[in-house]
This record gives C-alpha cells, sequence and structure tokens, in this order.
C-alpha cells in the first residue's frame, strides 16, 4: 500500500518547482494562478529568491504547499494514494491532493494560517528547538518541570526526536535540561513557538476561515496531526485541522499508524527529504522515496 507524505515548513530551498513550472502547462497554470490569488509573485521569490525571503513565513508556508500540491498534479494518474499525511503545514497540501478541498481554498486557507501565525510571532518573542537522544516521556518531563516559563512538546518527529516550543527562555531551559539527562538541543531557524499555546490567537483566525471552507471526503484516509490516526469523514477532518495550530505534531504516531494499517511504500511529494529519513528512523527497511527523483 502506498502512502504519500507531505513536508512542512523547513522544506523549502531557493529554485524549487522550477522545473515543474518550466517543463508542464497545467503545472505552470497552477503556479499562476497561486500568484494572482496571494497578491504577489510567489513564483519569483521560490525561483530566483533568496533563502531569507524564503524564510518569511507568509512565504515559506504558500511556497511549500504550492510546490507540493503541483508536484501531485504533475504525477497525475501515477497518483494513487491508498492514505495520505502531511507534517504541520503538509497536511493542507495532503488534503487537497487527496481531494478533500480545492487547490484554490487550500491556498487561501494556507496563506491566512501563515499571516496569522506571522503575527503571534510578532507579539511574542517565541521559538522551538530539536531535543535528540531522549525518549517522548524524558522530553515531556523536562517541559513539565518548567515552570516559570511557557514550553511544550510541539512535534513528536520520529523516536529519539521531539521538537519543543515555547518563550526564548522557555525553550532555552529545556535544552539546558536535555544536556543535562543526556540528550542534546538544538534551536531552530523558526520565527516564533509553532503549535503551542502561543499560538492561540492564529488558531481563533483560523478557525474562522476553515469553517467558511467547503471539505468534502478525501479519497483515501488522511492521518491527521492531532491524533496520527486515519480520518475520511470531512466534519471531522475540520474539527482537527483548526486544533492543529495549538496541538503537537503526532509524526511518530502517524508513521507508525500507517505502517500499522498496510503502508509497504512512503512517496514524500514535496521539497525536501526530511519525511524520508523520518520514516526510516521507525522502519529502516521500508521504502521510503520521493515523488519526483532528482
Amino acid at each position: 500500500m502506498k502512502a504519500y507524505v507531505f513536508p512542512g515548513q523547513g522544506a523549502q530551498f531557493v529554485g524549487m518547482g522550477k522545473d515543474l513550472y518550466d517543463g508542464n502547462s497545467d503545472c505552470r497554470a497552477m503556479f499562476e494562478r497561486a500568484n494572482e490569488i496571494l497578491g504577489f509573485s510567489i513564483t519569483d521569490l521560490m525561483f530566483a529568491g533568496t533563502p531569507e525571503d524564503l524564510k518569511q513565513t507568509h512565504v515559506t508556508q504558500p511556497a511549500v504547499f504550492l510546490h507540493s500540491v503541483v508536484m501531485a498534479k504533475y504525477l497525475g494518474q501515477e497518483f494513487k494514494p491508498d492514505m495520505v499525511g502531511g507534517h504541520s503545514l503538509g497536511e493542507f497540501s495532503a488534503l487537497v491532493a487527496a481531494g478533500a478541498m480545492t487547490f484554490e481554498d487550500g491556498l487561501r486557507l494556507v496563506s491566512a494560517r501563515a499571516r496569522a501565525m506571522q503575527r503571534c510571532c510578532e507579539a511574542t518573542p517565541s521559538t522551538m528547538a530539536a531535543i535528540v537522544k531522549l525518549s517522548d516521556e524524558q522530553v515531556e518531563q523536562i517541559c513539565a518541570g518548567i515552570t516559570d516559563e511557557l514550553v511544550v512538546a510541539a512535534n513528536y518527529n520520529n523516536p529519539g526526536q521531539v521538537v519543543v516550543s515555547g518563550t526564548m527562555k522557555g525553550v532555552a531551559a529545556a535544552c539546558e535540561r536535555a544536556k543535562e539527562m543526556g540528550g542534546k538541543g538544538i534551536p531552530l531557524a523558526v520565527g516564533g513557538a509553532f503549535h503551542s499555546p502561543l499560538m492561540e490567537p492564529a488558531r481563533v483566525e483560523l478557525a474562522e476561515a476553515i469553517e467558511h471552507t467547503a471539505f468534502v471526503n478525501p479519497c483515501c484516509p488522511i492521518y491527521q496531526n492531532v491524533t496520527g490516526e486515519p480520518v475520511t469523514d470531512a466534519a471531522t477532518i475540520k474539527r482537527n485541522l483548526v486544533s492543529q495550530l495549538t496541538s503537537p505534531v503526532r509524526w511518530t504516531a502517524t508513521m507508525k499508524n500507517m505502517l500499522r494499517d498496510g503502508a509497504t511504500e512512503f512517496i514524500e511529494v514535496g521539497p525536501g527529504k526530511a519525511l524520508q529519513g523520518m520514516v526510516k528512523k521507525v522502519n529502516p527497511d521500508i521504502n521510503a522515496h520521493a515523488a519526483i527523483e532528482g
């Protein structure tokens, strides 16, 4: 069974998607439509911008989403998922690729999500860090033990890697305690505390946009971030999507549950190779590869 997985923020790179734009008229039309919807030329930033341009949340998220869904379109009849999932932002790409909402609606939601998250980042200085070489339970223990600052487990990426999210001091304290316990904290180059309570204003703002967006049942189960479990009901998908911004990304559970449910091949659709590496941490023998090699 084929599991198609879609990357999130951090997978971007300058030049992403240009081959698809240059080589396929249907793909080019999607890129140009995105420029119209967003009100600026995201293709210029994707194809010839700077790494700093692409690090801006309001650019990064639509860019990664766009690359992913255009790639799924390019695959055409070859895109035959038995299940799909996406890491954080990638969940929106997965939903569009699986037919749960239109490309245009998905892009509008992603753009609204990015702008709302950016406002939260500007309101409260905050950050994230990857904690490695410790168990999930140890990281949760570290976060629970820091009571004077906010820090929570935000991304359960794979066994031995949990990303924490919170205030600057909270994340720094978590990294220090991880070191004391034999682990390591790696600060991430992000502008805010994603998937933490600090994103509550963005969650409220995005919830209204999601409620006014048409969803239908996807062509296959989508394994959503908030539970890691498969969902096919459009109303449930919407509820989970509203919760996603302030809830942890349960990616380890997602991969394990896909394997439990019969996945034999993981195909990463979009920029980067991060999700392939995460799958290999769960099962080193699984067939995991990019949708388009090269």
